[in-house]
């Protein structure tokens, strides 16, 4: 054990030699006071770099990226809106093509109704004509035997048969 303190203590002597010597930076080629040096105009260099690239290059991304969502949101609004548009002008047009099958359907009821009242208003018309012919057939039937009975009740000598015949005339024009 005596031997180990010792051997402690010599390895010892010789660490400290080593360090007042130059240290264990000296050992390692490193200069100390240009380490120094090296570490304050690095962290010189980190702090411009920070606040005249960085934090502003930091803020420029934020606020791009702060633009962009809005951009995505709006887009997405902008979509919905578009999707509820589309969705009401299909069910005008829906309700309009309903309206218009309903115009349709009442427009041919009514050109029917109009095609049987035509037809109606014709066969009144034939039957009102076809009664009239008939009257008239009739009167001319009664004339021409009320014209007989008269001609053939008195003489047939001219003058009376012009004046049954003016007669006759005479009568349809009443």
């Amino acid at each position: 054990m005596f031997i180990d303190i010792a051997h402690a203590s010599e390895v010892a002597a010789q660490t400290s030699e080593a360090i007042v010597d130059g240290g264990v930076l000296a050992d390692l080629g490193i200069n100390g006071t240009l380490f120094v040096f090296q570490l304050i105009n690095f962290a010189l260099v980190s702090v411009i770099l920070w606040f005249l690239i960085l934090k502003p290059l930091t803020k420029k991304m934020s606020e791009r990226q702060k633009m962009i969502d809005d951009s995505i949101d709006n887009a997405k609004k902008i979509e919905t809106n578009l999707g509820m548009s589309e969705r009401k002008y299909q069910e005008k047009i829906d309700l309009a093509k309903v309206e218009a099958n309903k115009i349709m359907e009442k427009s041919q009821q009514e050109a029917v109704q109009a095609g049987e009242a035509v037809d109606s208003a014709r066969k009144n018309i034939k039957s009102e004509r076809d009664e009239s012919i008939a009257e008239i057939k009739e009167q001319a039937a009664n004339l021409i035997v009320s014209a007989t009975e008269k001609i053939l009740s008195g003489k047939l000598d001219s003058a009376k048969d012009k004046k049954i015949i003016e007669e006759a005339i005479s009568s349809l024009e009443k």
